[in-house]
């Protein structure tokens, strides 16, 4: 199913929730849908579920305007950030909610749950239809509520976030199943989240929104490497950003007229006092703290007043080093509209 918004427009007293949001969802395709809390990305999750009303805009749906069509009538599902299982029904009653809702028979309704429940694999766990929620990990909760999505063949599933509520390590195993699960059933979704390593990592089309609009989307990848928006370099990835200009050596030089913005994955420290390559931008520095993450060491530096983070294979100690970022790895914008990369 192939979904398409067309200027959406939703206020809530005096907050603009969506201004004017256009986008199209490709069918079969899974889009991430980021961004700050209060953004608007929620509300248009809901909108796309029928459960909010736009008051300027229309929703298409494989070419049908559905803008008026209640939920019941518009083949989603919605999977909410707290499940909303009910707790006194087993994980069967619950998978079988919908289906019961559409006066299936008996048969077809304990059929597809079972159908549901191996799609994530929960057959596996011995006597877990006879379960109630409160019996149940985290995790299996979550699978649960996907089941129950999954049981009516939505043409259109709509997760708002699924995982908040999971540790890090189940989030990161739970994330990979939909993931999986998508590409197999090939259903058309939409994923709210407000972690980014969550969105880049699961999406195939990667919306960005900033105060009720669609500040940039595209493959997640190229939305990555090529911010058309100040906000979109600060808020995907472990950002620096500076009030600076290049000189003609390559120094980064303070200035109100330029915005520089580069990525701790990009960021190098060298040595004072050695020479660099021509193709870098650089800054005399003061290491003041380093941080083991697991993967790499996080370097603090201090530039001037402002700090800036730089992510190292080694531990780096304390004192004098000059910070180096590759010129095409620097992004350069004049106070909010975008310049040229360099």
């Amino acid at each position: 199913m192939e979904v398409r918004v067309e200027g959406l427009v939703k206020r809530y007293g005096r907050v603009l929730a969506l201004a004017g949001v256009n986008h199209v969802f490709p069918s079969g395709a899974l889009t991430a849908v980021v961004g700050p809390s209060g953004c608007g990305k929620t509300t248009l999750l809901r909108v796309l579920a029928g459960f909010v009303q736009p008051e300027e805009g229309r929703v298409w749906m494989d070419g049908r305007d559905v803008t008026g069509v209640p939920p019941q009538a518009r083949r989603c599902a919605l999977v909410f950030q707290n499940y909303a299982l009910w707790p006194h029904m087993t994980v069967f009653d619950n998978v079988a909610f919908g289906l019961r809702l559409q006066r299936l028979p008996a048969s077809e309704v304990e059929r597809r749950v079972r159908e549901a429940l191996a799609l994530v694999e929960l057959d596996r766990v011995p006597g877990i239809e006879r379960r109630r929620p409160k019996e149940l990990s985290g995790g299996q909760q979550q699978r649960v509520a996907l089941a129950r999505a999954l049981a009516v063949r939505p043409g259109l599933l709509l997760l708002d976030e699924p995982l908040s509520n999971l540790d890090a390590k189940v989030r990161q195993r739970v994330r990979g199943e939909i993931r999986t699960l998508q590409r197999r059933t090939g259903i058309t979704t939409v994923y709210v989240t407000h972690d980014q390593e969550e969105a880049l990592s699961i999406a195939d089309d990667l919306v960005v929104m900033d105060g009720g609009r669609i500040v940039q989307s595209g493959r997640p990848e190229e939305v990555y490497a090529h911010p058309e928006d100040p906000f979109v370099a600060e808020f995907l990835g472990s950002t620096n950003v500076l009030n600076g200009t290049v000189g003609p050596d390559g120094r980064i030089l303070p200035s109100s007229e330029g915005r520089l913005l580069f990525r701790a994955e990009d960021t190098a420290l060298w040595p004072a006092g050695q020479s660099l390559p021509p193709d870098y931008a650089w800054a005399p520095a003061e290491v003041v703290d380093c941080l083991f993450l697991g993967h790499v060491y996080r370097a603090y530096v201090r530039l001037g007043d402002t700090v800036v983070l730089a992510d190292t294979k080694a531990r780096v100690g304390p004192g004098q080093v000059v910070v180096a970022v590759p010129r095409d790895r620097l992004l350069v914008f004049s106070g909010s509209e975008p310049a040229a990369r360099r």
